[in-house]
């Protein structure tokens, strides 16, 4: 394989990004912004995952927010109730959201549309009204206290350094996943699923295990993302897990790129830090938040990572061609 080849290859990116994610805390020591990149970190987990089922399948969800408060809530109250050891409530987790996401992918991905986004929307609420009125499991909506920090293989993660790392093996171990999942035969069946059902069936493609199986893995991405997320603030409630919080992890995957792993990330990195950088608004910075997604939709409408690569391009053809002529290659 020639450096050309290597530079051009999507794992070059990988490795690349895998290098610059965990080298960060030599530049950022301060403890809230590594609160804050963890809580990235979570969200991009769970951005990828949808962003297979999304941008990859063309399978809109609206309830992957359920998915993500029951890996939080299965490990929590294994936790504080019965003290289970958070690996195995991690295992617990990926076990219960998986039979119930398939469970509910059967019937729900004949669907296609706006009614399918209304079949996962009321999964979502279905689920978020569980934790709420199941008060003696869940502690309703006061939330649930005493989960306990976590602790793996004897190793507790109680600094905030530690839980980078690890949220930063899981977020590396997802992505290598999905990349391998996007550029093999899975993938080129996803995206013919996209593109058209009926001639991916002529094709000879299984429509329905495709869409059950990648419906199954996102939400398991989603489940080990709320387990992460609920071993770290060791209290949860059903506010986290709203409907609201469906439709962010929706726009993370359309700002980003859909259709585009790294947009996803690039998607949650934005979202999830800009309510913090518009507290600048004070009781503007919902109208601030909207106006800039209204921007980005018009100036950028396939996602904020293809747009500035588009303009990047035409800022590099005025610089090597004016005339037209082609930008040399890198």
């Amino acid at each position: 394989m020639n450096l050309r080849s290597l530079l051009s290859s999507p794992y070059a990116g990988f490795l690349a990004f895998s290098a610059v994610i965990l080298l960060l805390p030599m530049v950022i020591t301060n403890d809230y912004y590594l609160n804050v990149l963890i809580i990235i970190g979570i969200h991009s987990i769970i951005a990828i995952g949808l962003d297979l089922l999304l941008g990859y399948t063309g399978q809109i969800s609206l309830g992957h927010a359920a998915f993500y408060g029951l890996g939080a809530y299965i490990s929590g109250v294994l936790s504080a109730r019965l003290q289970w050891p958070s690996l195995a409530g991690l295992v617990a987790s990926l076990i219960g959201v998986a039979v119930l996401a398939f469970l509910i992918g059967i019937p729900t991905l004949k669907l296609h549309g706006h009614y399918l986004a209304m079949a996962t929307l009321g999964m979502g609420i279905i689920v978020f009204i569980f934790f709420q009125e199941l008060d003696f499991l869940t502690g309703g909506p006061s939330g649930l206290i005493g989960i306990e920090a976590m602790s793996l293989f004897g190793v507790p993660f109680e600094t905030d350094l530690r839980y980078y790392f690890l949220v930063c093996g899981f977020l590396i171990g997802t992505l290598l996943l999905s990349l391998n999942v996007v550029h093999s035969r899975v993938g080129r069946a996803l995206r013919a699923i996209h593109g058209s059902e009926v001639a991916a069936s002529v094709v000879g493609v299984n429509i329905s295990r495709y869409k059950v199986g990648i419906f199954v893995l996102s939400a398991l991405y989603a489940a080990a993302a709320g387990w992460l997320y609920a071993h770290y603030i060791t209290f949860i409630s059903p506010s986290s897990f709203g409907f609201m919080f469906s439709v962010k992890l929706v726009i993370m995957v359309v700002i980003g790129s859909l259709g585009s792993l790294w947009g996803a990330i690039f998607g949650a990195l934005i979202l999830t830090s800009l309510p913090e950088i518009l507290v600048v608004f004070e009781n503007y910075e919902t109208t601030v938040f909207g106006m800039i997604l209204m921007l980005v939709m018009i100036f950028m409408p396939r996602g904020l990572l293809r747009g500035i690569g588009d303009v990047s391009g035409k800022a590099l053809r005025a610089v090597w061609g004016g005339s037209g002529e082609e930008v040399p290659e890198q």
